[in-house]
């Protein structure tokens, strides 16, 4: 059981990302509320952009796990930055680093530029939507 890539035939491809996923008849959905770069005692692992965005990224996969699902059950994902500019430098360093904890899987996903996260030396925060098989 996986969750389909929906692609409108007539459009280009696009990018790191899917236009649109299906979940499977009987997935189980798990809303992740947005992660940020939190080690297990609560605390920013570093300032660096790329390395709060890998720690962001792998807090979802552990509970997407925690759930009894893994990176390919990513259906939806909200990127939130308080820098566009930042995550743009580093683009392919977060490619590479989506690539290594995530693989080739592209769920769908937007990135939004905020003012601010809650928690003051966050730079970014991902939220997240995953269709898992029944248990």
């Amino acid at each position: 059981m996986s969750v389909e890539t929906i692609a409108v035939e007539a459009w280009k491809a696009p990018r790191g990302y899917s236009n649109g996923m299906l979940a499977p008849a009987g997935a189980r959905m798990l809303a992740v509320a947005g992660q940020i770069a939190w080690d297990a005692e609560q605390r920013i692992v570093s300032a660096d952009f790329a390395a709060q965005f890998r720690q962001a990224l792998a807090n979802v996969l552990a509970i997407v796990r925690a759930a009894g699902g893994g990176p390919n059950d990513l259906m939806s994902l909200t990127i939130y930055v308080v820098d566009k500019q930042a995550y743009l430098a580093r683009v392919k360093e977060l490619g590479a680093i989506w690539k290594e904890l995530v693989g080739k899987h592209y769920p769908a996903m937007a990135l939004v530029e905020v003012k601010g996260l809650l928690e003051p030396d966050a730079q970014v925060e991902i939220q997240a939507l995953a269709a898992i098989a029944p248990r």
